[in-house]
Parts: structure tokens; sequence; C-alpha cells
């Protein structure tokens, strides 16, 4: 069988949950199926990974209409597949064009939704109800619908009443538990002047609402003050949050925060979540949250919103502490002090008592080896393609 996934994000060109998924998915199917993937971006030298620029016509356009030309490219090149596989809006009109184009099966993963998403308006303007008619006409059309939680199902089924429930399954995102894992070198926290003796609270994001840094931020103002805060934190949406978050960190007024707004290696970001006390996920829209499933690997102790797929993700007392909160209907907290105090209140209880946050961080990664696999997660999708 062959399958074509379909992704902006790609290693080394990977900025979220989306990327990640992709790149583990595909490892793992390739030694079940002919797997080609086509991503957006620079080449690569990755044997069956095709890379797609926007088109020279496009190149002052809307970003989201910049997005459209790069599909078309994608939808052509899909000849000769068994079956397309898109994730996320950006590839979804590919998958789409190329079922219409070809006559094969269209699979969609859904990694986030744009009706749950209006904050990207400030980014696209006109281009987000592009991006919203591109995903809701694929999402209709697709012969499968992968959830990667039963949040995000419940939200698939909300967002779009159209798709019928029973072409709408969960398949979890996973976790490379080999590669996470606890890391015990301090090099990496030397380089970035973090104290390995003192406790400290970590962040790794994008600066965009979704991430919700700013309610971290208004938290950190109440954390214990014998504890550094580390803010993995770039790529911001708009320059608006960008500044936002510049002042915010420059009032904290507190000794031992470091913000590192690069996008760092890999075995540096592990490193840096294994030596945490607490790793923080303060999201205010997250369909699953790949990243606390790292933090857990890591054998840390996480704290997290309980929205969307996270509270599948993190066994509130057991592996963490979830915040609770209630939101409008473009995932604002209604009363933004009390989710900062609450969430505060959480961080502080596991700094206060460092025994029980390493246990919640062991149990974190028992979590995280037994319930997320790749490969248990490639042969259900393989299931899934089978069946269409």
């Amino acid at each position: 069988m062959r399958v074509d996934l379909l992704s902006r994000e790609y290693p080394p060109e990977v900025y979220g949950g989306a990327g990640v998924h992709m790149e583990y998915l595909a490892r793992e199917l390739r030694k079940l199926a002919d797997v080609r993937v086509r991503c957006f971006g620079a080449d690569r030298a990755e044997p069956g990974v095709s890379a797609y620029r926007v088109p020279d016509g496009l190149a002052d356009a809307n970003a989201a209409l910049q997005v459209l030309g790069v599909d078309l490219e994608m939808a052509a090149a899909c000849e000769g597949a068994d079956v397309v596989h898109s994730h996320t809006w950006y590839a979804n009109f590919a998958g789409h064009a190329a079922k219409l184009l070809h006559g094969m099966p269209h699979v969609i993963t859904t990694h986030s939704l744009e009706p749950l998403r209006p904050w990207k308006a400030e980014q696209l303007g006109g281009g987000y109800a592009i991006s919203s008619w591109a995903e809701r006409t694929a999402l209709a059309a697709a012969d499968a619908v992968v959830a990667v939680s039963e949040g995000m199902r419940r939200d698939v089924l909300a967002a779009y009443p159209e798709i019928p429930p029973q072409k709408v399954q969960v398949i979890h995102n996973g976790i490379d538990t080999a590669q996470y894992a606890p890391d015990p070198g301090t090099d990496v926290l030397a380089r970035h002047g973090v104290d390995p003796n003192r406790p400290y609270v970590v962040f790794v994001g994008r600066i965009t609402r979704q991430k919700g840094l700013v309610h971290l931020l208004r938290a950190a103002r109440s954390f214990d003050p014998k504890a550094q805060l580390v803010l993995c934190a770039g790529a911001p949406d708009t320059p608006e949050i960008a500044a936002e978050v510049t002042g915010l960190v420059r009032g904290l007024g507190r000794d031992g925060v470091f913000w590192i707004q690069e996008m760092l290696p890999k075995p540096e970001v592990i490193q840096l979540l294994t030596h945490a006390t607490v790793f923080v996920c303060p999201s205010v829209y997250e369909p699953m949250g790949i990243v606390n499933l790292e933090a857990m690997a890591c054998e840390t102790a996480v704290v997290a919103t309980a929205t969307g797929g996270i509270p599948e993700v993190v066994a509130d007392g057991e592996t963490g502490l979830l915040v609770p909160i209630s939101q409008g209907p473009d995932g604002t907290p209604h009363d933004p002090e009390r989710f900062a105090a609450d969430l505060a209140e959480r961080v502080n209880t596991l700094l206060g008592d460092p025994v029980r946050a390493q246990a919640m961080g062991e149990a974190g990664r028992a979590r995280a080896i037994g319930h997320f696999s790749w490969e248990r997660i490639a042969r259900r999708t393989l299931d899934l393609y089978a069946s269409l």
C-alpha cells in the first residue's frame, strides 16, 4: 500500500505538535507500507520526502492563498497513491484536491480546528475565512477523520455537525520514550544559566494565544520566589502578542527568569524538561498536547489546563495536577485572574513538595510508556487505511 502523508511541517521544520506527530507516524508507518511525505519548505535530503514552496505568482499574496497554492502542487504529485492522509488545514485542501483529482480515499487527522482558534484572524486577516473554508470543505468530504483525543472528537462533531459521527475515530498522539527519557546531564542548564540546585518551572511552546503563556506569566507573579522560571518560547504569532509577553516577562521583577527564544534542539529540550520540578501547560486550547507527554516521559510532574484532550493525557493527582477553567467561545477564561491564581496554587503545591512531584514524574513516564507508543498508533492507522 502506498500512503502519501501531507503536512506543512516535517523535520527539520517543526514548530508544533502536528510536526512532531508527522515525524514519528511516518517513521513507524514506513515499517508497514510505502510512505511518501509531502511537506512545505526547503528541500529535504530524506528519501521519500518531497518539499514544496509557494508558487512565484503568490509570493506577495495573503498567507492563506500561499498555502492553497502549495496545496495544489502537492495534490498534483499524489497520483498513484492508494490513500492520502493530511494533517492540519495547511494540507487538508491538498488532500481534498488529490481525492477529487485522482480518486483515492482521503484521511484527515485533526490536530486543531479553525473555529476554535479565532485569534488566528489577528495573524491571517481575511485569510482566516479561507483557512476555515478549506478545513470545513475537506473535513466534510473526507473518507475518515482521526481525532487525537476524545475531547477533539467532541469538538469536531460540535464544530462540524454535518460530519457523520461514525466517520470520526480517536487515535491518540504518541511519544518515543526511548528518545524522550531522563537526561542526567546539566551542561544545557549551565549554558543557559539555570541553577540545577534550585527548583524551576519550565514552559515549552510557541507564543500564541492558544498556548496561554500570558496566563502563565501572570501566575508567575505568585510563584514561590525560590523557584526559577525557564521559558522556551518563540515564534510569536503577531507583533502585538510578542510585545505583550515581553512586557509581562520584564514586569515579573524576580531573579531566575530565563527566556530562551530560539528553537532548541530536541536533546536540549529533554534536559531542560528532565531537571524541572514542574512542567506547566497553560493552554486555553489543546486537542491533546504532545508536549505534556514529552515532559511525562522525562519524569517531570505536569501542571496543565483541564481543557481539550489534556485530561486524557495527564492523570490528575497521579502524573500531575489539572487546573480548572471556564471559557468563552474563543477559549479566553471567563475569569483570567482566577485561572492565573489556580495555576499558581497548583505549581506552588508541587514546588513545596518535591517528593510528591518526583513521584508524579515517575508515574508520568510509566503512563507514557504504557499507553502512548507510536508502534501501536501506526498499526491502528494502517488498519484504518485498509478499511477504506
